[in-house]
């Protein structure tokens, strides 16, 4: 069902008091692990700040989020919502927010709620539907047309597709 990236999301959090005074000081965390784990790092970085009492920072970079965006002031929860989710889903993971446009509800309701499976395109899926659904009889067979029948599906709204690799499409309900 999911597609598991080799990379985990991290985030590189900066002081901002540091960097506001010349210097580059920050930290490279995993955004996998609990909001509460990543404050304390946070923390644990910004006490080693070469500015004394240093308390705010940022976000500066990111990686491993297979293409979804992390602002520079993004909430803890938030990140931590997200790296957990691209780290169990991948690519999956990162279409669905794509698709939702990264609304984590809806993209974790599609995967629970509305997930067919995976396949080498809709059309794929609309032929084994339609032939575990009846019986074609062998001499009308050829004369299906399965990718006008994804295309209606998708035109409609019936179903949405995130395509996570050539060849490898996971097809969804919309409702």
């Amino acid at each position: 069902m999911t597609n598991v990236s080799d990379s985990n999301p991290r985030i590189y959090v900066a002081c901002l008091a540091a960097y506001n005074n010349g210097y580059l000081h920050g930290a490279w965390i995993d955004a996998d692990q609990d909001a509460d784990q990543i404050r304390d790092e946070i923390v644990t970085m910004l006490a080693r700040s070469p500015i004394a009492h240093a308390e705010e920072y940022a976000i500066h970079d990111f990686e491993g989020f297979e293409g979804v965006t992390i602002s520079e002031y993004a909430g803890i929860d938030t990140v931590a919502h997200i790296g957990a989710f691209i780290s169990e889903h991948g690519a999956l993971g990162a279409g669905l927010l794509e698709q939702f446009v990264g609304d984590m509800d809806q993209a974790e309701t599609a995967l629970q709620d509305c997930y067919h499976g995976q396949f080498a395109s809709l059309a794929d899926y609309m032929e084994e539907l339609t032939t575990e659904s009846i019986t074609i009889p062998e001499a009308l067979r050829y004369y299906v047309d399965w990718q006008a029948m994804a295309r209606d599906a998708e035109m409609s709204g019936d179903l949405f597709t995130v395509e996570t690799a050539h060849d490898e499409v996971h097809v969804f309900s919309s409702r």
